[in-house]
C-alpha cells in the first residue's frame, strides 16, 4: 500500500500584496511570544498587534526596505520570514554598509519541525548574498530557548540584551 505524498512547499519572494496573507502565521508567533516570554506584558490585543506588525511590514516593503520569503502549500501559506535591510555601519558592531535583521520567522503550527524554518532561512541567506549583505541580526524573546539554539546552530551568537521599563 502507498502512502500519499504530501504536497511540497514553495519558498519565494513576495511583496506588500501578500502581506494581508500573513494575518494568522504572526498571530500564531504572538501567541507563541506571549507563552514563551520572560517578560510580560506583552500587547494583549491580537487585532492591535496585528495592526502594528501590518503597518510595519508595508512601509518597509512600500519603501524597499525588506525581504519578505513566503512560503506556501498550494498557494496557502504556511510560513514566512519578514527580513528588514539597514544601512550600517554601526558604531558598536563591526557591521558592514548594510546589514539586514530577521524581523519575524513564523511557522504554521501544523508545519513545524519538517525544517521549513530551515529552508527559509537558507532562502534568506541566498537573498542576502545576492543582494552583497553578509551581517545579519536576529532578536530572541528571553525565554525561547529553542528559537535561540535554532539560530546559535546557523551560526549567529548572542550580543546583547534589551531591557524594557513600561510605564
Amino acid at each position: 500500500m502507498s502512502r500519499p505524498v504530501e504536497p511540497a512547499e514553495s519558498i519565494g519572494l513576495a511583496g506588500a500584496e501578500k502581506v494581508d496573507d500573513l494575518r494568522e502565521l504572526w498571530l500564531a508567533l504572538h501567541q507563541h511570544h506571549q507563552q514563551t516570554a520572560a517578560l510580560q506584558p506583552l500587547v494583549a490585543d491580537d487585532d492591535l498587534s496585528w495592526q502594528r506588525r501590518r503597518g510595519t511590514y508595508l512601509a518597509w516593503l512600500d519603501s524597499g526596505e525588506a525581504l519578505l520569503l513566503l512560503a506556501t502549500v498550494e498557494e496557502r501559506p504556511i510560513a514566512y520570514a519578514m527580513v528588514h535591510l539597514q544601512r550600517g555601519p554601526d558604531d558598536t558592531w563591526p557591521l558592514g554598509e548594510r546589514y539586514a535583521e530577521l524581523y519575524s520567522l513564523s511557522v504554521a503550527a501544523g508545519f513545524r519541525g519538517q525544517g521549513i524554518g530551515s529552508r527559509l532561512m537558507d532562502r534568506v541567506d541566498q537573498e542576502l548574498e545576492q543582494l552583497g549583505i553578509r551581517d545579519l541580526q536576529i532578536a530572541v524573546m528571553v525565554g525561547n530557548g529553542d528559537a535561540q539554539r535554532f539560530y546559535e546552530r546557523r551560526g549567529l551568537q548572542a550580543g546583547e540584551i534589551t531591557l524594557y521599563r513600561f510605564g
